[in-house]
């Protein structure tokens, strides 16, 4: 499939919020389910796009098919990167584009821009133990594990750790 990523348009904001939020509940992610606060997170593009880079994957009949979101160093939207680490989080693809390379496509575009911001040495991200399919990009692009930077963001819920060095 043709795929082209490129920043979020305004335009945009509502259905990839839509997009994220779906994915994280359908993919059983949620503890909360539909009542999970985190939700008002995921479906906050507009904020997301004003304080980082919000990245879209667009299909050839210009569909958005999911999106992701790319903090540098020092973004208010990292939660475990250092100061010459850039960090991607909520990454998301709509179900009828999963498998399509859409994923694989933003995790690619984020470690370009990484590799293209002064003083960064590594990407990071955290991911769910469930995201099976994200850790197959994950490792199929370099990244590895880093099991002694794995956090709790609210009691309960772990999140697994892994970095590229670029």
């Amino acid at each position: 499939m043709d795929i082209s990523i490129r920043a979020v348009d305004p335009t945009e904001h509502h259905l990839l919020g839509e997009i994220t939020a779906f994915a994280y509940l359908d993919d059983g992610l949620l503890d909360l389910g539909a009542d999970d606060p985190y939700l008002e997170r995921l479906r906050d593009v507009p904020r997301r796009a004003a304080e980082a880079d919000v990245l879209v994957a667009v299909g050839a009949d210009g569909r958005v098919l999911g999106g992701v979101t790319y903090a540098p160093p020092g973004n208010p939207w990292a939660d475990i990167s250092g100061p010459d680490e850039a960090e991607f989080r909520m990454l998301a693809v709509a179900p009828e584009a999963r498998g399509l390379g859409a994923g694989e496509a933003l995790v690619r575009a984020c470690i370009d821009r990484a590799r293209g911001t002064d003083g960064v040495a590594r990407l990071v991200l955290s991911t769910q133990p469930a995201m099976l399919g994200a850790h197959r990009i994950y490792r199929r692009l370099g990244f590895v594990r880093t099991p002694e930077r794995d956090w709790y963001p609210i009691p309960g819920l772990q999140l697994l750790t892994y970095s590229l060095t670029l």
